[in-house]
C-alpha cells in the first residue's frame, strides 16, 4: 500500500481475493450493459460512449458510486438513498439490466461504430489523447 501511494497511485486494500483486478471487474459490469443496450438497438456505440463519459464517468472521476448515492439521497444522505431510492433501483432498474449475446452482428456493430467514432485517429493517436487528458485530470486532483 505504501509503495503504490509513494508513486502517486491510489492503493486499495482487498479484503478477499477474487479473479481479476477490481477496477477491471467494475468496468466489465458496466460494459456488459453498454453492449446490451447497443445489441437491443437502444443507442449507437458513440452514444453509449458519450453517455458513460459525460455521465457517470465525469462524476466518478470526482468521487465513487457510493458517495454519489450519498449525495443522491439529499440531506438524508445514504440513509435516505437506502430507504427510498435503493428499493426502486433494485426492484426495477436492476431487473431490467441485460445480458448481451455476443453475435457476429453485434461484433460488426461494435467494430464499425468504434471506427466511425475514431475517425481518422489511429489507436496510437487515441492513446496519446487519452494520456494527455488523464495527466491533466490527475494534476487537478492533487
Amino acid at each position: 500500500m505504501s509503495f503504490y501511494t509513494s508513486i502517486g497511485k491510489k492503493a486499495i486494500h482487498l479484503r478477499k481475493e477474487v479473479p481479476g483486478h477490481v477496477a477491471n471487474r467494475l468496468q466489465a459490469a458496466l460494459y456488459r450493459e453498454v453492449l446490451y443496450l447497443i445489441e437491443q438497438g437502444v443507442l449507437s456505440v458513440a452514444d453509449a460512449d458519450d453517455a458513460v463519459s459525460w455521465g457517470p464517468g465525469l462524476r466518478w472521476g470526482v468521487m465513487g458510486p457510493s458517495l454519489q448515492c450519498h449525495l443522491g439521497g439529499g440531506t438524508g444522505g445514504m440513509q435516505h438513498f437506502i430507504e427510498h431510492l435503493l428499493p426502486v433501483m433494485s426492484s426495477g432498474l436492476w431487473k431490467a439490466l441485460g445480458n448481451p449475446t455476443i453475435t457476429p452482428e453485434l461484433q460488426r456493430t461494435l467494430i464499425e461504430g468504434v471506427l466511425q467514432e475514431a475517425g481518422t485517429r489511429s489507436v496510437e493517436q487515441l492513446a496519446q489523447e487519452e494520456n494527455e487528458l488523464l495527466v491533466g485530470l490527475l494534476s487537478l486532483r492533487t
